[in-house]
């Protein structure tokens, strides 16, 4: 009898079309990039995902493996029996996020940084990453070339025949106002927003667990956002 966080996963229509019938070849192990730099083994998640087993699918939500995914997909393509590991993580990703379980993993924590950042960006923007938003204070492993860059990105970024915020055509153009309102209405829509809030609560929870509290008694998230980004985090 399958479980009933099992059940759960299944009503995600991307699990019902990424996992068939795994039969343990390893393919995907083999083809898969991340594999190469971290214990990771995406066989392992379809079988475990298949055995519906609540104690170990539960492991999988709360621990880092469903993190070190790229969402190459390049397992799909190569699987013998059209399976998708890459699909099924993005499955157990969003049922980490939606219950709070991301927090207890390392790398799950990872997902505040990106919805403060990349999200964040794509609300203002429009773009996943704006060059505004790489202050070399924040990220010290662009080194010196991109320091100068940063404080001379116009006359850079219009050297490389790019249009930095401008009006009309051209790579990093301005994106209009009705269609970044667009955008935001996607999101509205199809719960985007509402799981960023998601994550972010369950992050506040987890900031004042590890002791990042501010003079009112509330998360710190800046602190947190920090303890994340420099590494500390464990």
């Amino acid at each position: 009898m399958k479980s009933d966080i099992y059940k759960t996963l299944f009503q995600d229509v991307r699990l019902i079309e990424g996992l068939h019938a795994c039969m343990n070849c390893g393919i995907c192990t083999a083809v898969c990039p991340a594999a190469e730099y971290f214990e990771y083994d995406p066989r392992s998640i379809a079988v475990t995902v298949q055995s519906g087993s609540e104690e170990q699918i539960r492991a999988l939500l709360e621990g880092d493996t469903i993190w070190f995914c790229g969402q190459c997909m390049s397992c799909k393509p190569r699987c013998p029996r059209n399976n998708c590991p890459g699909m099924i993580i993005s499955v157990l990703r969003k049922l980490s996020q939606e219950s709070g379980a991301f927090v207890k993993s390392k790398y799950g924590r990872q997902q505040y940084l990106i919805f403060k950042t990349i999200g964040e960006n794509i609300k203002k923007f429009g773009y996943c990453v704006h060059p505004s938003s790489v202050n070399p204070e924040t990220h010290p492993e662009q080194g010196p070339v991109w320091n100068w860059v940063y404080e001379n990105m116009y006359r850079v970024y219009k050297a490389a025949g790019a249009n930095l915020d401008g009006d009309g055509a051209g790579a990093m153009r301005k994106i209009p106002d009705q269609d970044l309102k667009e955008l935001h209405n996607i999101f509205e829509i199809s719960g985007g927003y509402e799981l960023a809030e998601t994550v972010e609560y369950y992050s506040k929870q987890r900031a004042i667990e590890f002791g990042f509290i501010d003079r009112n008694g509330e998360a710190d998230m800046d602190q947190y956002f920090e303890f994340i980004l420099n590494g500390e985090n464990q």
